[in-house]
């Protein structure tokens, strides 16, 4: 991670949120989950992911404070929450074409492997693949867009503020 990626290291300094798979990029408003188009967890960018297995990765330097097959939260050490979900109503696969890389607890920097899936497999198992990566909490109009209408694993997705 680079110096311009954070603030002075608390909770008021941005923080730059990197693309956590490659893919087309969407508002959150296009995924079909209410929680997440009308952003009730927060505002964020959504990456619809390209076909085929892949692998998920972190999306900024913290802890991994929440880890499911289909979900995981990092929490920065400024106390920020920046949620990755893999994929709409994928919790109903309990975890099958799901590979966890990584453990609740762990340090992670911004590119760290975390998770192991099949996009395709999703879809083909009736549900949509898009990713929503939310600033948890965040308060509407707190992210800034940063990438075009496609990212790779690592482009910058947004900056909150």
């Amino acid at each position: 991670m680079d110096a311009q990626d954070v603030g002075p290291g608390d909770a008021s300094g941005p923080l730059v949120v990197r693309s956590p798979v490659a893919g087309r990029v969407l508002p959150l408003s296009d995924v079909p989950d209410l929680v997440f188009a009308e952003q009730m967890l927060g505002p964020g960018i959504a990456v619809e992911p390209d076909p085929g297995p892949g692998t998920v990765v972190a999306p900024v330097d913290g802890m991994l404070a929440v880890l499911h097959a289909h979900a995981f939260l990092v929490r920065t050490g400024a106390g920020r929450g920046v949620l990755v979900h893999l994929g709409i109503d994928t919790v109903q696969l309990e975890g099958e074409g799901f590979e966890l890389l990584a453990a609740v607890g762990d340090e992670v920097s911004a590119g760290t492997p975390v998770v192991r899936w099949d996009p395709s497999a999703v879809a083909a198992a009736g549900r949509a693949a898009a990713c929503p990566v939310v600033a948890l909490d965040a308060p509407s109009g707190a992210v800034e867009r940063l990438v075009g209408d496609r990212a790779e694993v690592g482009t910058q997705l947004f900056r909150w503020a």
